[in-house]
């Protein structure tokens, strides 16, 4: 065999294929919008400016957008998380105080990939490492709320300043919950067979992984991720493009703008019975914000659709009781009040 075959046969080195994979990226983003304009305007006739032609460019543009960032920036955090994987996150949390301990949860809450589907085994676990209850709500909390994906969905659309309020935002409502939680001593309302697991689920060895690993890894976790969540983004996506384009701005100003002083509770219980992940929210933000409503009162319905769904409700009561679950509900609530107000008071 030659040189020559060897060398066709060879695959191209991690370094090679991650930098072609980034130019290839680069070109995509900088490409989808003109792309969107000329789809709509130009291939469909659809006429600049009207309901119609203004949805269908909204869709158009934020699919390819959305996706790019998520198979992007995702994979890039992904692999970042790599380094912190549960055992070691647990570790990391167990024997802290309470304040310590629910700061460090949040935070920690925030690279993790957790859902209300990962409520229960997530509750177990923590339980098993013998940590706190309210650190254990501080990360509950977190985790599904201010989540990777919608960070930075938020901080390509929207820009840093909105994502890293959203983030503040969320922290202080996982830390202020989890403070609230422990200092109720609410252990009682645990199912007793959640504390006989204590202490049983012995250690877990640490893998060590390669860089060849870790990149893989991560991507095969963002083309997971991304197929999971693409139906709620198209969901989120269809119903941003539908307000954006139909939508009168004089009625979204009426339920959710500022001369309404009831409008943050009427978002929050709006949201109650949806469920979506936050990535499938941030369409539905986006064409809120446009339409004019005030940035507290669209991070207060983003998060209630994603702190305090009834699923999340639902699948906790496996472990706990409808006590805590009452109060869990009714301090991240009055948490995400306060946010919406605070910011509508702050932010013009």
């Amino acid at each position: 065999m030659t040189t020559l075959s060897l060398a066709r046969g060879r695959r191209p080195s991690l370094p090679v294929t991650v930098a072609a994979t980034a130019l290839a990226w680069l070109v995509a983003w900088l490409a989808e919008a003109p792309l969107a304009d000329w789809a709509s305007y130009e291939l469909l006739g659809l006429e600049r400016g009207s309901h119609l032609g203004d949805a269908v460019d909204f869709f158009l543009m934020d699919v390819p957008k959305v996706l790019l960032l998520l198979l992007g920036i995702v994979t890039v955090v992904t692999l970042v998380r790599s380094f912190f994987p549960p055992e070691r996150v647990r570790a990391a949390l167990a024997g802290r105080g309470t304040l310590a301990g629910s700061v460090a949860a949040a935070a920690f809450g925030i690279v993790t990939p957790f859902c209300s589907c990962s409520a229960v085994p997530l509750f177990i676990g923590f339980v098993e490492a013998g940590i706190p209850l309210g650190i254990t709500f501080a990360f509950l909390i977190s985790s599904p709320m201010v989540n990777e994906v919608a960070l930075v969905l938020l901080w390509g659309l929207f820009g840093a300043q909105i994502a890293l309020v959203y983030v503040a935002a969320g922290l202080v409502v996982a830390i202020t919950g989890g403070l609230v939680i422990g200092a109720l001593r609410l252990e009682r309302y645990v199912e007793p067979y959640v504390w006989e697991l204590q202490g049983a689920g012995g250690t877990v060895a640490e893998v060590r992984l390669t860089w060849a690993d870790r990149v893989t890894d991560a991507w095969r976790y963002t083309i997971e991720l991304v197929r999971r969540i693409t139906p709620y983004l198209l969901i989120g996506i269809g119903l941003g493009a539908l307000i954006h384009g139909y939508a009168p701005t004089d009625l979204v100003a009426a339920i959710g703008g500022r001369s309404n002083p009831f409008a943050v509770p009427i978002v929050v219980l709006i949201a109650l019975p949806l469920y979506s992940n936050a990535a499938g929210t941030i369409p539905i933000v986006q064409a809120l914000l446009g339409k004019g409503m005030p940035l507290g009162t669209t991070l207060a319905f983003m998060m209630a659709i994603t702190a305090i769904s009834l699923p999340e409700f639902i699948i906790l009561r496996r472990v706990v009781r409808w006590q805590l679950i009452a109060v869990f509900a009714t301090v991240v609530t009055i948490g995400i009040l306060c946010i919406g107000y605070l910011f509508n008071a702050l932010i013009a």
